[in-house]
């Protein structure tokens, strides 16, 4: 298998992997749980796929599959009318598929082609970036944990 595959399968896997275990903690939750905050401080686990969904949709979506996306990132956070926890995770899942369908069409020139957009490092490069929005939610996923445990135990 070529670097450019091995890379392309391991980041599919990744992603898809990643959507599995936000399905498996918020499964869980209720409507109420999935959109408030048990603590003072943070964000609930709804605003956290709110952000996710933005975060992938800004910086694979419309800097490399040039979905055209335009994101408000506050909103990720400050919404006072979401979606159902249900069409959330529907869109997270929908951000998911457009990552992978983008992962899929990377050769390795396109891997090291220059990437620019706000937020990431001078001198990037597309596999900076997806690499980047993997970390991303991973981080966000142990989040997610806390808060799925608090409101469960």
């Amino acid at each position: 298998m070529s670097l450019d595959a091995t890379v392309n399968a391991g980041f599919i896997k990744a992603f898809r992997n990643y959507s599995s275990r936000v399905h498996q903690w918020a499964a869980p939750l209720d409507e109420t749980q999935f959109w408030s905050k048990p603590f003072p401080y943070g964000n609930s686990f709804g605003h956290l796929i709110l952000h996710l969904t933005g975060n992938l949709n800004y910086y694979i979506g419309a800097q490399i599959a040039q979905t055209g996306y335009v994101r408000h990132r506050d909103m990720e956070f400050t919404d006072p009318n979401p979606p159902s926890k249900a069409e959330a995770l529907a869109r997270f899942d929908a951000t998911i598929e457009m990552v992978v369908a983008t992962v899929e069409k990377q050769t390795a020139e396109d891997w090291a082609a220059p990437y620019q957009a706000t937020g990431m490092p001078e001198g990037a490069s597309r596999f900076d970036a997806v690499m980047q929005c993997a970390a991303h939610i991973f981080h966000h996923q142990g989040q997610m944990i806390y808060l799925q445990r608090e409101w469960t135990k």
